[in-house]
């Protein structure tokens, strides 16, 4: 039994980069060693095994059949006799498909096992598959575009490219179950430089049969006035961008990514301007979040963003009660940790601009004074001092929080 560390771990250890993920694959062994070793078997499909101390999976050395379409459509063959090259060969990207041996005591040992040459395309920066049994997995091409949006400065090699869309055409991304597609997208927002993901998705296709939402945005003018960049879906991607260069959460990524859509459907006789494109990108979010089952926080997010967005980019013109609306439509005096991933969304969408990512903003200062009076207000007082009626006491919470806010900003109602 020899026991190697695989893929990722590897890749990064050369790359010089914190090791994310940790994979094994145990060579010479059935299902019955590892058992007798204290492994505790988790794989469905094929033998997976948690190390008895570490928990860190450990997989025997396999090989695959394609057998139906999807990604589901796999046969897999394990035996003591399987090696390790044959397992490596199974894998997608030259870079993810090396080796090094693993000592009894768990440290890495002798030189790094390399044979479809993955060392020079980390050398060179490039994204190159191992076999032409790549286009068998459609999963590969999101995980190609993740690794995109995490190496930055890789490309994707040509023939690689080529069967991306190869596969493309053949239906093979149709095939994905939304939960997988959503999985790997959240991901990618995740890492560095997540417009990488979308470049290499829409150069192979893919973007428009899983978010051909997101991919209709890309030749559609905006005012450049506004938008130096001009092109709305390098301005979404920029938004984006500079989501991730500030470090915001899941769901803020994703309502930058979403705020826009109805850009795409505005008529061509009135652009560049996009007048009621907020109801227009809400009407597409919401089929769109229901096919790939987006979580809650990140639709609830995207959703009030895409609705509300000009009204936060305006509001220096605004006067309390008009602030004090915006709180309640969108629900912030419940959700202020919400509202603050709305102003952080915004924000990016006023900086994600060409030439423009340091620009003022100060409307997001504003909002966050204005919502901390109108919270000030005690609802509880107020009704106490009114009784039962429920009109009443709505209506005089919501004047004191007018109030509240015309005071704290010195302005009028």
């Amino acid at each position: 039994m020899n026991i190697y560390a695989v893929g990722g771990a590897i890749r990064d250890e050369l790359l010089g980069v914190p090791v994310q993920d940790r994979d094994y694959v145990v060579v010479g062994a059935t299902p019955e060693q590892m058992a007798a070793q204290g492994f505790r078997p988790v794989g469905k499909d094929f033998p997976v095994f948690l190390h008895p101390r570490t928990q860190e999976e450990y997989a025997l050395a396999r090989t695959e059949r394609k057998t139906a379409a999807g990604y589901h459509g796999f046969q897999f063959h394990y035996a003591p006799d399987v090696t390790l090259d044959e397992d490596l060969a199974r894998r997608d990207l030259t870079i993810n498909a090396m080796a090094r041996e693993v000592s009894p005591e768990g440290d890495l040992v002798g030189p790094v096992i390399d044979p479809f040459d993955g060392q020079a395309d980390l050398r060179a920066r490039v994204f190159r598959h191992v076999s032409d049994a790549f286009v068998e997995d459609p999963v590969r091409i999101l995980r190609i575009a993740r690794f995109a949006a995490r190496f930055a400065d890789f490309t994707v090699a040509d023939e690689t490219l080529a069967l991306m869309r190869r596969m493309v055409d053949a239906g093979e991304v149709d095939a994905l179950v939304p939960e997988r597609v959503w999985q790997e997208i959240a991901r990618g927002l995740m890492e560095a430089k997540p417009s990488r993901m979308f470049a290499v998705l829409r150069e192979c296709g893919a973007l428009a049969r899983i978010l051909p939402e997101v991919d209709a945005l890309w030749g559609v003018p905006q005012r450049a006035d506004y938008h130096p960049e001009v092109d709305t879906g390098v301005h979404v991607m920029m938004v984006v961008d500079y989501a991730a260069k500030q470090g915001y959460s899941l769901p803020v990524r994703f309502a930058a990514l979403t705020h826009d859509l109805g850009k795409a459907t505005t008529p061509a006789d009135v652009l560049p301007r996009h007048v009621g494109h907020e109801g227009r990108s809400v009407d597409l979010l919401k089929p769109l979040c229901e096919r790939l089952r987006v979580p809650n926080e990140c639709r609830d997010l995207a959703l009030v963003v895409a609705r509300e967005h000009g009204n936060l980019h305006r509001v220096m013109e605004m006067g309390a009660a008009a602030l004090v609306r915006l709180f309640e439509r969108s629900d912030a005096l419940r959700k202020p940790a919400r509202f603050a991933e709305m102003l952080q969304a915004c924000e990016s969408d006023a900086r994600g601009r060409l030439g423009l990512d340091a620009q003022p903003y100060p409307q997001a200062e504003r909002l966050r004074v204005a919502l901390a009076a109108a919270r000030s207000v005690d609802a509880g007082a107020i009704a106490r001092g009114i009784g039962n009626d429920t009109e009443k006491i709505k209506d005089a919470v919501h004047r004191a929080r007018i109030e509240a806010v015309a005071q704290a900003l010195e302005i009028g109602e």
